[in-house]
C-alpha cells in the first residue's frame, strides 16, 4: 500500500522526563490505527508531531507530496460570534453543500439538534466540540487525526461517527490516527493499535480486541513485566472471548490461542457470592420506583415508571441528553420525590454517587494524597466468599493505579485522572451498598479503566451506572434500562436494542401525516390484526406475571441460609431462567406490537 507519511527518528523530552527516544513509523494508505496508552506517556504528542503542529526536539516528519491532513485536538479555537452553519460549511452556496451527501450525512449525525445559526459563544463545551468535528468531517483529508473525539458524544452519535469513519476511510482509502480511551470505538474502527510506552511505539494489528491478546502474549513472554497489569490484561481477554456483547460474532484474534490463554481464568465475578452478600447488607429491599413520575411545570420528564431495584442488581442506563437519566437518579438517591406515584426505601439502603464533578476532594486539594487517605478505617472487604480480601486504603490505591511516590502529590496537583480514581476510593471506603456510578470514565485512560473494572468485579453491592462508554457499560453492568419517551424500558438486547429504539424514534416525525383525518393503516388488518392484538395482550400478562415471579424470587433470597451456596445457586439460576424467558417475551411483544402499528 502507498505510504502517506511518517516520522524518523523522533525525539521529544519536557525538562524532567524523555517522552520519546529515537522512535521511527508510518502510515500507509488504509491504515485505521488507534493509539493507546497511560496518560502522560505521550499518546497526543505522538498525534501532534505527525500531524504537523508540534516540533519534535530532534528527527524528521515527512509527508508524501499532495496529501493532505486534517487534525482535531483538544484545543477549542472556534470563534464564538461565528454561527454552526458558518463555522461548518464556510462560504459554500447552500445548494452545494445541501446537495453533498456527506456533509449531509455529518450534520445529521453530529448536529441534527442544534440551531443551525446558533451562535458558538452561546454553546456548551460539548456543544462546540461537536461542530469543530463537523466542520473538520465536512473537509476534504488524506489523513486524518483525531484525538478523543467521542468526548461529549452520547452511545448514538459514537456509533454514527465509527460507522461514518469506516465508510469514508476503507481499506483502499487515506489513514486514519486516533487517541481516544473509548475501547469500542477502537475495536470497531481500527485496523491497527500503537501502544505507547516507556518512551517507544509498539505496534500490534488489528483493533483492541486483538491489541488485549497479544499484550497478554507479550507479557507472558517477559517475565518482568509487573504481574498485577498482566492478569488485568488477561481477565479483560477472558471477558471479550466469552461473551462480550457484539464481539462474538466477529472474532479479531486467534481463537485457539485466546481461549489457552484465559483456560485458568474464572468468571469475571462470582455473581452468586456477590448477590449473596448483598442480601445481607440490604435485606430484601432496596429502592422501588412505584408508577413514578416527574413533571415539571409543563414538561413531563418520567412517568409510569416501575422498578423494582434488587440487591446486587447491575443495571446500565442509556438515554440521549436530557431524556431525565439525572432525574431517574435522583429519585433513587432520595434528593427529588415524584410529582406522581411514590419510592420505597430499604431501611438498611446506603447510597453513594460519583458524580462528574469532584466534590469530595473539594476540601482536600491542599492536602497530599498520604493526608486524604489517614483518617479512614484500617481495613476494608471487597469480595465474598473464599475471595474475600482485606484491603487497605494504600492497597486500594495500589490496585487504582497510584505509585508510593504519589501519595505525597497534593490532591490539587493530581492530574484528571488521578483526582477521578481518588475520587471514586473515597466513595467506595464510605462502604456504600447502592452505588451510583454517573459518567465515570471521564479522563481515564485504558489501563485505568481496567483497574476501575477489576475493584467493581469485587465489589458486593447493587450498581447503577450511566455511561456514554460502552464497552464500560457492558462491562460492568449485566442489564440495561433506557428512558424513551420519558419512560424506562428494559433491553434484552442491551445496547444494540436501544440504537434501534432510537433509530425507529427519530425516524417517525419524518413519517408523512394522514390526510382528510383518515387514521394510518395498520401494518396488519382483519382478522391477522385482531390475532396480533389478542398475541400481544397475552405476552404482556405473561410478562407482568414473570415479573412477579422474579420479584418474589429475589426477596426470598433475604430469607435464605447465606452459607448455603448450592442452594442460593440453584436459587440464582431460577431467577435468571425467568429473567430470560421474560426477556425473550420482551422481545416477541415488540416486534408485535411494530407489525400491529
Amino acid at each position: 500500500m502507498a505510504h502517506l507519511l511518517g516520522g524518523e527518528a523522533l525525539h521529544l523530552e519536557y525538562p524532567t522526563k524523555v517522552v520519546f527516544d529515537s522512535v521511527s513509523l508510518g502510515v500507509n494508505e488504509g491504515d485505521r490505527i488507534g493509539i493507546v496508552g497511560r496518560n502522560g506517556d505521550g499518546k497526543s504528542s505522538l498525534l501532534g508531531m505527525l500531524a504537523g503542529i508540534r516540533e519534535p526536539d530532534s528527527g524528521r516528519v515527512t509527508v508524501r507530496g499532495g496529501v493532505t491532513v486534517g487534525v482535531l485536538d483538544q484545543q477549542d479555537t472556534l470563534d464564538d460570534d461565528d454561527t454552526i452553519g458558518h463555522a461548518v460549511v464556510g462560504d459554500r452556496a447552500e445548494h452545494e453543500w445541501a446537495g453533498d451527501a456527506r456533509t449531509r450525512d455529518v450534520i445529521a449525525g453530529l448536529l441534527g439538534d442544534l440551531p443551525w445559526d446558533a451562535r458558538l459563544g452561546d454553546l456548551s463545551g460539548g456543544q462546540r466540540r461537536r461542530v469543530a468535528l463537523a466542520k473538520l468531517l465536512s473537509g476534504d483529508w488524506d489523513v486524518l487525526f483525531l484525538d478523543e473525539p467521542t468526548n461529549h458524544l452520547d452511545v448514538e452519535a459514537i456509533t454514527w461517527l465509527a460507522g461514518h469513519l469506516k465508510r469514508r476511510w476503507a481499506p483502499s482509502a487515506g489513514g486514519l490516527l486516533v487517541v481516544t480511551h473509548d475501547r469500542w470505538f477502537l475495536d470497531e474502527i481500527c485496523t491497527m493499535t500503537w501502544e505507547v510506552h516507556d518512551r517507544i511505539v509498539e505496534p500490534f494489528e488489528g483493533g483492541y480486541a486483538a491489541y488485549i491478546l497479544q499484550r497478554v502474549e507479550r507479557d507472558r513472554q517477559a517475565a518482568s513485566i509487573e504481574q498485577r497489569r498482566q492478569n488485568l490484561a488477561r481477565k479483560e481477554l477472558a471477558w471479550l472471548r466469552r461473551g462480550a456483547p457484539a464481539r462474538t460474532s466477529k472474532p479479531k484474534f486467534r481463537i485457539d490461542a485466546a481461549n489457552e490463554l484465559i483456560a485458568d481464568v474464572p468468571e469475571i465475578r462470582d455473581k452468586v457470592a456477590l448477590q449473596s452478600l448483598a442480601v445481607s447488607r440490604l435485606g430484601k429491599d432496596v429502592v422501588d420506583l412505584l408508577d413514578a413520575g416527574v413533571v415539571y411545570g409543563d414538561h413531563t420528564v418520567l412517568k409510569d415508571v416501575e422498578w423494582r431495584i434488587a440487591p446486587g442488581e447491575r443495571t446500565g442506563i442509556l438515554g440521549v441528553n436530557g431524556a431525565g437519566k439525572s432525574t431517574l437518579l435522583s429519585l433513587v438517591t432520595g434528593s427529588l420525590e415524584p410529582t406522581s406515584g411514590r419510592v420505597k426505601r430499604g431501611k438498611t439502603v446506603k447510597v453513594a454517587t460519583l458524580t462528574q464533578r469532584l466534590d469530595e476532594l473539594e476540601q482536600h486539594l491542599n492536602d497530599p494524597v498520604r493526608v486524604v487517605i489517614s483518617g479512614l478505617r484500617t481495613t476494608y472487604s471487597f469480595g465474598a466468599g473464599s475471595k474475600a480480601q482485606e484491603l487497605t486504603p494504600g492497597q486500594l490505591l495500589e490496585r487504582l493505579g497510584f505509585s508510593s511516590a504519589q501519595l505525597s502529590t497534593p490532591v490539587k496537583d493530581l492530574s484528571g485522572g488521578q483526582k477521578r480514581r481518588l475520587q471514586l476510593l473515597l466513595v467506595l471506603l464510605d462502604q456504600p451498598n447502592v452505588l451510583i456510578l454517573d459518567e465515570p470514565t471521564n479522563d481515564l485512560d485504558t489501563d485505568m479503566l481496567a483497574a476501575m473494572e477489576d475493584l467493581l468485579d469485587s465489589w458486593s453491592g447493587t450498581l447503577i451506572v450511566v455511561s456514554h462508554d460502552r464497552y464500560f457499560l457492558e462491562r460492568v453492568t449485566d442489564q440495561q434500562y433506557a428512558i424513551l419517551d420519558a419512560r424506562l424500558r428494559h433491553l434484552p438486547g442491551g445496547v444494540d436494542e436501544y440504537l434501534r429504539l432510537r433509530s425507529i424514534q427519530d425516524a417517525e416525525p419524518s413519517r408523512p401525516a394522514p390526510t382528510g383525518g383518515a387514521a394510518p393503516a395498520p401494518g396488519l388488518q382483519g382478522a391477522e390484526l385482531r390475532a396480533a392484538q389478542k398475541e400481544a395482550s397475552a405476552i404482556e400478562r405473561r410478562i407482568e406475571k414473570l415479573q412477579q415471579q422474579i420479584d418474589k424470587a429475589k426477596a426470598a433470597l433475604a430469607d435464605h441460609d447465606q452459607a448455603d451456596y448450592v442452594g442460593l445457586g440453584k436459587e440464582m439460576q431460577r431467577i435468571s431462567a425467568l429473567e430470560a424467558e421474560r426477556d425473550d417475551l420482551e422481545v416477541q411483544w415488540f416486534e408485535l406490537t411494530e407489525a400491529i402499528g
